[in-house]
């Protein structure tokens, strides 16, 4: 019977002149900006430069883990939650539903840049309603509980105000150390507990906060009470609490909109130019990176589609940010990490400590392994390399480009984390260019040496290198690479 009612229903459009409907053709495309190695490889600079040309910019992932440095006019801005494009006060900077928000943190980071001289950004901010919320606050008595060790120091936690999420993430931290002698190396902001409580369908998101406040009361208490029967010592001042939050909804209320509205009028609208700006890095990625050493998102082009709400055929171009070595905060798998003397210099030359933590970076040579299996999963259209003049001052240069096992190449990016730390690098040694390169503004500039690295990376990956060359810390050179 059901099949008859679908044959009469074809007949009738076709008898009928109904036409059958069509993918809406055209549209705008969303220029997307990701790292391509452990983070810190400068994103936020190459996304400044395009914001400046961009009426919308856009996070989809991450949360106030992420941080990115732009310096604008001698001042150094840094931001967490913030897309880098809030400093043009001609584009919307779009916060998907993607990223998990810190309310607290999210005002704070505000305050800190308007006395650097950000202005009028609550009037260029807007919120997707389906964020998560990274909201409760509490109080950890941990004396004499928990011993967390560091590299070089233990420290004993005693009774101290930590975020709700961050004080679980910290906890659980102190766990993973008591139990198997190693902790993952999280920043300890509470992101990873926060898209635990979304996958479990007990999180909290932005559209509950500014709904039926009782009923999002009832929902906070019965999250806390989880966690407190997890972590006894945790104690949580909820009425207070939620006071507060009740505070920051009214803050935020303008600001929110229906995300998915509002990306699709984005791209079906009148011509825009949209960017999306990628946090943390692809070889942090939950699914694709150095697991269970990453974050708990999807930092590669996937994350934006189900960060923005973006179909697949709107990206367009996929920019690779890349340093011209490899650096890594905290522990996991690092196959060209160079504890030595040259680590040291790349460490002390490319000032590389972590925005957002403050740890030092660890530094190695640049992996091409890894960057065509990070290449592999996001398509790069091209990549933007930056901090090559960090490698001016030396005599010769190694570049990974193969791993070895059991002394036979292997033409993979190993999953497991014991398998990629037993693998064998081989080396291609380029002579040093012994010049210095920060005065470069066109291709013809770079001596001979430093163009015959940039090209082997190229002919390596099988991308070429853009734009965008990263010579200095407070500037660009534009170069044509043709």
């Amino acid at each position: 019977m059901s099949g008859t009612r679908a044959s009469n229903d074809r007949s009738s459009h076709s008898g009928g002149g109904l036409k059958r409907a069509r993918s809406e053709p055209g549209g705008n495309k969303v220029t997307v900006v990701l790292g391509a190695q452990w983070g810190d490889e400068g994103k936020g600079k190459v996304v400044d430069l395009l914001a400046t040309e961009s009426d919308i910019v856009c996070r989809c992932q991450g949360g106030n883990n992420a941080g990115h440095t732009v310096v604008v006019d001698g001042k150094e801005y840094d931001f967490h939650l913030f897309p880098s494009g809030i400093i043009n006060p001609k584009a919307i900077s779009f916060i998907g539903n993607g990223v998990v928000i810190h309310l607290p943190g999210l005002f704070e980071e505000a305050e800190k840049n308007e006395k650097k001289g950000l202005k009028d950004w609550e009037k260029r901010l807007i919120i997707s309603d389906r964020a998560l919320c990274l909201e409760i606050m509490g109080v950890c008595d941990l004396k004499n509980i928990f011993l967390l060790w560091s590299s070089t120091l233990s420290i004993i936690f005693s009774i101290a105000v930590f975020d709700f999420h961050q004080a679980v993430d910290g906890l659980q931290e102190v766990q993973r150390q008591a139990q198997e002698g190693k902790n993952i190396g999280t920043t300890k902001k509470g992101i990873g507990p926060t898209y635990s409580s979304k996958a479990a369908r007990t999180g909290l998101r932005i559209c509950d906060l500014l709904s039926d406040f009782d009923e999002f009361s009832s929902r906070f208490k019965n999250l806390a009470q989880q966690y407190k029967s997890m972590f006894p010592t945790l104690e949580i001042d909820i009425e207070g609490q939620l006071k507060k939050l009740k505070g920051y909804a009214e803050k935020i209320r303008p600001m929110v909109r229906d995300g998915v509205y509002f990306m699709y009028e984005a791209l079906h609208g009148s011509p825009k130019k949209i960017l999306v700006e990628g946090a943390n890095a692809a070889l942090l990625d939950i699914d694709f990176g150095t697991y269970p050493f990453v974050t708990s998102s999807n930092c590669t082009v996937g994350g934006v589609c189900t960060g923005l709400g973006v179909p697949p055929q709107h990206v367009g171009d996929v920019y690779g940010v890349v340093k011209a070595y490899t650096t890594r905060v905290g522990i996991g798998a690092f196959p060209t990490e160079q504890i030595n003397e040259i680590g040291d210099l790349l460490q002390s030359r490319g000032h590389e400590w972590g925005v957002t933590t403050g740890r030092k970076r660890r530094c190695g040579w640049l992996d091409l392994v890894s960057l065509k299996y990070v290449h592999m999963i996001n398509g790069f259209t091209a990549l933007a390399l930056t901090k090559l003049d960090i490698l001016d001052v030396l005599d010769e240069i190694k570049i990974g480009v193969a791993y070895k096992l059991g002394g036979k190449r292997i033409p993979y990016f190993p999953a497991n984390q014991e398998i990629l730390q037993k693998v064998e690098v081989e080396y291609e040694t380029m002579p040093g260019w012994k010049t210095d390169t920060t005065g470069a503004r066109k291709w013809e500039d770079l001596p001979p040496k430093a163009q015959n690295y940039i090209r082997c990376v190229e002919n390596h990956v099988g991308v070429p290198v853009g734009e965008w060359l990263g010579l200095g810390r407070r500037q660009w050179s534009y170069l044509w690479m043709g």
